[in-house]
């Protein structure tokens, strides 16, 4: 699945990866491939994502949006 982390700035990621552990408004939730639709709003905290090749990555947050659809993840940050 493809993720996409952009901000006002520009785009912080762009990649194919396995799962990703999102920091949800109520409670942290991971996302995995073929996952169902979704639109949430996303606490400070921590993207954690495995990519396709199996390494670990994480990338820090001030809030914002997720949007999951058609095996893309696109988190808007600021």
């Amino acid at each position: 699945m493809k993720l996409r982390v952009i901000s006002p700035v520009g785009t912080l990621f762009e990649g194919e990866v396995q799962r990703v552990l999102l920091p949800g408004a109520k409670a942290p939730f991971v996302v995995l491939p073929h996952h169902a639709p979704l639109i949430s709003s996303l606490e400070a905290g921590r993207i954690t994502y495995t990519s396709a090749e199996g390494s670990e990555g994480s990338l820090e947050l001030s809030g914002g949006f997720v949007e999951v659809k058609n095996d893309t993840v696109v988190v808007c940050t600021e």
